[in-house]
């Protein structure tokens, strides 16, 4: 009598047992300890003949083992794996974790890399992997960068070095000029080594060329926005149409930003977007207006835009005028900025240090250095908590203000 059990339809045998046969807890723990969530069905039987086209099962088994113990797979992901992969012995699969973990993948990526592309396990890592990894390596890119690029798009390690990542990498070289910025094109978008790119990145820089967009607009797209150059053919030349309805520039940078924009928003998450601003206030007219100045501002989530006009407009008294003059504000950190800035600039202009009518860019804008030097060191004498203040660690109520006085510094 034999014993079959089978763990989400994937069947295990274990050996003929002996008269007083028991499994090991050690060895039954290790293989299924962390299948716990899984559905697990024991029954005897006599026959021992399984269908030809199923995997061996001991083959299976260590298969699953192996993906559990030595690549931290979960008991599911291990499973699904199993079905593409199957392991004889640890050899050929060792020698590539350890190359693996020597050019940057680290344990938490591991398991990450292998469900998207478990056959990696049987690559040659000498013959295959190993050029793949060097030539990255000469190019600049860390092991921090390897590690995260490999476990985010995995296959990029199956493309051929000589006809796809080389070739590849060149072309954006001879646009980019700086391997740092292939790396940072890279990094934002790995597919993009994926990709044919005479048949899908080229008739697309040329359509800008075509309507006057400057080469360093072009750089930029590709350095920070390289997502945009892999949207379909249709889609680009429509955003690109749109864009230029809306008034863009095709010769200032801005117009690159818009179609970054529009090529990650559906129309109905436009149109929500456009809801979320009317809601304060502002027509459309006045929402393209903003739209054009920064055009990052549709790309904020609604939380982010509520929270950041509440705060400016309903606690701080800013006129909506002010913050459309500076539309940038709305994207900087309510908590590490705008809250504590703006708590300084409150005191200040409560205590008549500075002119009340002093614009909201001038508090915001500046680098933090220049800030405090400005804003709070040079006030010390005067309102010796002030630092204390833009730190957080006291509120404007225990400086001594009272709350009229507070809620009274209106239309700023």
């Amino acid at each position: 009598m034999r014993i079959r059990f089978s763990v989400r339809g994937v069947s295990f045998l274990l050996p003929n047992p002996t008269p007083n046969w028991r499994i090991p807890v050690k060895s039954f723990t290790t293989q299924l300890s962390l299948l716990q969530d899984a559905s697990l069905s024991f029954r005897f039987f006599s026959s021992s003949s399984t269908s030809p086209s199923s995997p061996n099962p001991k083959q299976c088994s260590f298969t699953v083992s192996y993906l559990i113990n030595s690549c931290g797979l979960s008991a599911d992901s291990a499973l699904s794996a199993s079905q593409k992969l199957h392991l004889v012995t640890p050899e050929r699969p060792d020698s590539v974790l350890t190359l693996l973990r020597n050019y940057g993948i680290t344990d938490t990526q591991l398991p990450k890399l292998l469900r998207v592309y478990p056959t990696l396990l049987l690559a040659d890592p000498e013959k295959t992997l190993l050029p793949k990894l060097e030539f990255f390596h000469s190019k600049a890119f860390t092991r921090a960068d390897l590690g995260s690029i490999l476990s985010s798009c995995p296959m990029i390690l199956s493309r051929s070095l000589d006809y796809q990542i080389i070739p590849c990498y060149d072309f954006l070289k001879s646009i980019l000029h700086l391997d740092k910025r292939v790396v940072s094109a890279f990094k934002r978008s790995p597919r993009i080594f994926l990709e044919d790119v005479n048949k899908y990145i080229v008739p697309k820089i040329t359509a800008l060329q075509e309507i006057g967009v400057p080469e360093s607009s072009v750089v930029f797209l590709i350095t920070h926005y390289s997502n945009v150059v892999q949207v379909k053919h249709d889609k680009f030349h429509e955003i690109v149409k749109e864009v230029m309805e809306m008034g863009f520039d095709p010769l200032k940078m801005v117009f690159i930003k818009a179609i970054h924009v529009l090529a990650g928003m559906s129309k109905p998450t436009w149109e929500h977007k456009m809801e979320v601003y009317r809601r304060w206030g502002l027509s459309n007219h006045e929402i393209m207006l903003l739209f054009r100045a920064f055009p990052i501002c549709m790309s904020l989530s609604e939380k982010k835009i509520m929270s950041t006009m509440d705060f400016l407009v309903n606690k701080m008294g800013w006129k909506l005028t002010a913050i459309t003059r500076v539309p940038s504000t709305l994207s900087y950190s309510l908590e590490k900025r705008i809250i504590p800035r703006c708590s300084v600039a409150k005191v200040l202009i409560l205590k008549g240090l500075v002119k009340k009518d002093m614009g909201l860019g001038a508090f915001l804008r500046f680098t933090e250095k220049k800030f405090l030097d400005r804003f709070v060191i040079k006030y010390q004498n005067h309102i010796p908590q002030l630092l204390n203040l833009y730190k957080g660690e006291v509120g404007i109520l225990e400086l001594g203000f009272a709350s009229e006085e507070i809620c009274g510094v209106k239309q700023l």
